[in-house]
């Protein structure tokens, strides 16, 4: 009997050994999974650039203006000659030969470029200078004609009549003019006749182109006879020159 109990006993005490052994032992931990990793990030967006030249033509020595602008970039670079520039804006330039500018737009996704042509055309040539203005003393030359008389005589002949018609045109388009009327004769005949026959050519010539409407008060007279001829030689065709109402302009 006392070994039954003692066998009890010891089986009662292992048992409660093992119920308190299963109380006291952890729970096992449930790991868990570890996260997903971040999505990637999505790569940096290229830059884009425009470039526009207005006008695209010009004359040497007129300006042209440049505008750009851009996107996704950091910085602007405008060949030839403009260099570094904000990332929107416009420049005034003056090239002198046709040529191509380009703008470089360098960001974080890359670079990118644009180009504008601007072509340059010579101006065209001036024109030529008016020819010059011929004086009024070369317009008196071309437009007046001296009166020639025949022999001994201070008639207003036919030729003569043309001659001082052109006169008057002169005169008449130039008012300004005041002239002289000087009457001269061949050598022939003494100088005290021949002072008063050119004083008569000399009015007679007067007197014609007051009929044809010239002003007395533009015309004096003056008599030099055979003192101051025009040609030398002794023949007719010389002395026909020199038998003359004869104009200077009155200064």
């Amino acid at each position: 009997m006392q070994v039954r109990l003692v066998g009890r006993v010891a089986l009662l005490s292992l048992l409660s050994l093992a119920i308190l052994g299963s109380g006291c032992r952890r729970q096992p931990v449930a790991v868990q999974p570890p996260p997903p990793p971040p999505p990637a990030a999505p790569p940096p967006a290229p830059p884009t650039v425009t470039l526009q030249a207005s006008p695209a033509t010009v004359q040497r020595g007129q300006s042209v203006t440049l505008s750009w602008s851009s996107s996704n970039a950091t910085s602007l670079n405008v060949a030839p000659g403009v260099g570094s520039v904000a990332l929107q804006g416009s420049s005034s330039v003056t090239p002198a030969d046709s040529i191509t500018y380009t703008v470089t737009a360098t960001g974080p996704g890359g670079s990118a470029e644009a180009s504008a042509r601007v072509t340059v055309t010579l101006p065209p040539p001036p024109p030529p200078p008016p020819p010059p203005q011929p004086t009024l003393d070369e317009l008196f030359t071309r437009g007046v004609r001296d009166a020639l008389f025949d022999y001994d005589k201070a008639d207003i002949r036919p030729d003569a009549r043309d001659a001082l018609s052109q006169t008057s045109q002169f005169l008449r388009s130039y008012p300004q003019v005041r002239v002289t009327i000087e009457g001269h004769c061949d050598e022939r005949g003494s100088t005290e006749y021949n002072l008063a026959l050119g004083d008569r050519r000399a009015q007679a010539t007067k007197d014609f182109l007051v009929s044809l409407g010239i002003a007395a008060d533009r015309m004096d007279t003056v008599s030099y006879g055979k003192e101051r001829p025009t040609c030398s030689e002794r023949a007719e065709s010389c002395w026909q020159q020199n038998r003359r109402g004869h104009f200077i302009r009155a200064r």
